[in-house]
């Protein structure tokens, strides 16, 4: 058998037989059906993994990444980092319109697919900046993906736009936003229906976490190991039962890709696990890690700090902070992404309590239905790797 050995797509060497040569025409036209992709927001914590989900199954002719981020200065794993470097990134602010519509073109072609997963995702920011971070970008870049045509637009909101109910929330029950992000990716919900040609759908999924979280499940976890460092109890507002439903990193991008494929246009879709996952069985997997016991203040309590919940919650964050700068200081991490801060909105007596079965009814299916130990694990392992959480506080390397 005669070979030869040519460059595959990633810029690597590979070897290449003769019946595959001979096969070309049809790998060709298999290749034309997947289609080009534009990422918007792909930078953050769930475009990283998604950029990555799409490059290692090799499931797009083209992968655009937008973001005002680069990839140089975004933290990205080694993993990510070579996902990267098989995708073409675009520097932008898509607050600005000039700059959506240098990011949608693409020699005069559309994209097939956008996903935008960009907005202001910082909480406790003002009306004004969400409306223009979240509201403005993103009927920009919904305007310009129905000029242009694309196939699919996915907007990924949040389960926090729903009642905090103790029923869980199917994605026809009713609304009302509880934080300052959910309150105006719940109005661009609202609008992108308006948008004539848009072959929208809308995505929202729990509390996401997995690999390169910051603010979903992490800051629990660096609280945690704060504890651990004081050699106190650590204890919460409110109780075990509170809803804080979850779904991880990868099942998310999977089920993105799958709607891409099997989803009704103008549709809603859930996007959560099976942990069912409450405060109490949350604290119960990150106290374990860390081998500390935790509390609950009590209703008394918790609705005595309701009144006062700023002060109060400045206060716990100033007694994580010092541990926390002193070992990452004792341990050589001068910069880092990670921070134990945990806004006020998140501490809310708020259930994010979801049914995800309109999802299943497509033939999705969940690969990590649980949260587990092992999985939050991956997660501190993998920024102790980075350099970027303190190894004197990881319990798997203590």
């Amino acid at each position: 058998m005669q070979k030869h050995t040519d460059d595959d797509e990633t810029g690597g060497s590979s070897t290449v037989t003769t019946e595959a040569i001979m096969a070309s025409p049809d790998e060709d036209r298999r290749s034309s059906l997947k289609p080009s992709v534009l990422i918007l927001g792909g930078c953050g914590f769930i475009g990283r993994n998604f950029v990555h989900h799409l490059v290692s199954n090799n499931l797009a002719t083209k992968i655009r990444v937008a973001d005002k981020t680069p990839p140089q200065t975004a933290w990205l794993n080694k993993l990510h980092k070579e996902s990267f470097a098989k995708v073409e990134f675009v520097s932008a602010n898509l607050i600005n319109t000039g700059s959506v519509s240098k990011v949608f073109d693409d020699n005069g072609s559309s994209f097939d697919v956008v996903v935008n997963l960009a907005a202001q995702t910082k909480y406790g920011c003002t009306d004004e900046v969400y409306k223009e971070g979240v509201l403005t970008l993103s009927l920009h870049c919904a305007k310009e993906a129905a000029r242009r045509n694309a196939k699919k637009y996915i907007e990924v909101s949040t389960g926090q736009v729903y009642t905090a109910d103790k029923k869980a929330s199917h994605e026809d029950s009713k609304t009302s936003p509880w934080t300052g992000i959910a309150k105006y990716k719940l109005q661009i919900e609202e609008e992108l229906p308006r948008i004539e040609g848009l072959n929208y759908m809308i995505i929202r999924p729990a509390i996401v976490y997995g690999i390169g979280d910051r603010t979903g499940v992490m800051p629990r976890l660096i609280t945690a190991a704060v504890y651990r460092q004081l050699q106190e109890k650590m204890k919460l507002l409110w109780t075990p039962e509170l809803k804080m439903n979850t779904i991880h990193v990868e099942d998310l991008c999977l089920a993105v890709w799958h709607l891409i494929q099997y989803g009704e246009q103008g549709h809603v879709y859930n996007i959560v696990d099976k942990s069912d996952t409450t405060q109490g069985s949350m604290a119960e997997l990150v106290c374990r890690i860390f081998d500390i016991k935790h509390d609950y203040f009590g209703t008394v309590i918790s609705n005595f700090a309701r009144l006062n919940m700023a002060e109060i919650v400045d206060d716990s964050n100033d007694k994580h902070f010092e541990p926390w700068t002193e070992a990452c200081n004792r341990d050589g991490l001068q910069y880092t992404p990670l921070s134990p801060y945990l806004h006020q909105e998140l501490l809310y007596n708020k259930h994010l309590y979801m049914d995800g079965q309109k999802l299943e009814t497509t033939g999705f299916q969940l690969t990590k239905p649980q949260l587990t130990e092992e999985l939050l694990r991956q997660m501190l392992d993998d920024y102790v790797s980075m350099g970027l959480f303190p190894k004197s506080l990881a319990p798997s390397l203590r």
